[in-house]
């Protein structure tokens, strides 16, 4: 299913207007990671904060929506971004962590993966990472189905 008959089946069963809403997929596994969205384990995401102004793109908002797509492209879910704050790298919390659902949960685990994750796509816009680097930390809730 494409993210726009999703949608439209989201906003149809809930008798709600049609709204804005963005389409992405998560980082380096995009189907675990939707998985884990769909079982109720992960609950949270971050970004790099300095992509969101290389990129040209505002930052998540709380309220905002988003349909969550698998390596294909195809739709699997739709979430509502409920809370947003920029941290540096360093001070990322252990509760944060936990709400990615990655892994064992725990921050040294979320600290390692994300370590590797962010130096590269930093890496690939001439940046460099270290423990100051600012986060974005997303959390949402599934909306559907």
């Amino acid at each position: 299913m494409t993210d726009k008959e999703l949608w439209e089946k989201f906003c149809t069963e809930r008798g709600i207007p049609d709204v804005e809403y963005e389409a992405w997929s998560f980082g380096d596994d995009a189907d675990l990671l939707a998985d884990l969205v769909l079982k109720g384990e992960k609950t949270a995401t971050s970004s790099a904060y300095i992509l969101y102004g290389i990129e040209g793109e505002p930052l998540p908002a709380a309220g905002e929506y988003s349909v969550i797509l698998n390596s294909d492209g195809q739709a699997v879910c739709i979430i509502r971004t409920t809370k947003v704050s920029v941290v540096p790298f360093g001070h990322v919390s252990e509760e944060f962590a936990f709400k990615e659902g990655e892994g064992d949960k725990s921050l040294s685990y979320w600290r390692k993966i994300h370590k590797a994750f962010f130096s590269a796509e930093l890496k690939k816009v001439g940046e460099q990472f270290d423990m100051q680097t600012k986060v974005v930390c997303e959390e949402f809730i599934l909306q559907y189905p």
